[in-house]
């Protein structure tokens, strides 16, 4: 029930916002009028065949949606690797020459024990 009241509040959602092109460097799924057609929408072999024009206006909505919210998911993606690169850069413990104690009179050199 959930599933299907998101999609009813997706459809609602103005089609313009939807239809925006996404930029290259991201790659989403191709998708195929065939493979929706049956595989989603458990239509018959025969009726996809046709490739009604509501049957199009459907798919073509359906793949806007579906591209949209990859879209979202593939820069949530990219922004936490983003994030942590640089947390894993920037940490302390990988650069530990920048962080070496130094001794009054020492030179920021730790004495070799041998």
């Amino acid at each position: 029930m959930k599933k299907f009241l998101a999609l009813v509040v997706l459809f609602l959602m103005p089609v313009a916002a939807l239809a925006q092109t996404p930029p290259t460097s991201y790659k989403l799924p191709d998708m195929n009028f065939d493979m929706w057609c049956q595989e989603t929408m458990h239509y018959s072999p025969h009726r996809c065949d046709q490739r009604l024009p509501r049957d199009n206006k459907k798919f073509v909505k359906y793949r806007s949606i579906v591209e949209h919210f990859e879209l979202l998911r593939l820069k949530n993606r990219r922004a936490e690797e983003e994030r942590t690169q640089a947390i894993m850069h920037n940490h302390s413990l990988d650069n530990p020459g920048n962080n070496v104690p130094t001794l009054p009179g020492s030179a920021g050199t730790i004495p070799n024990p041998h």
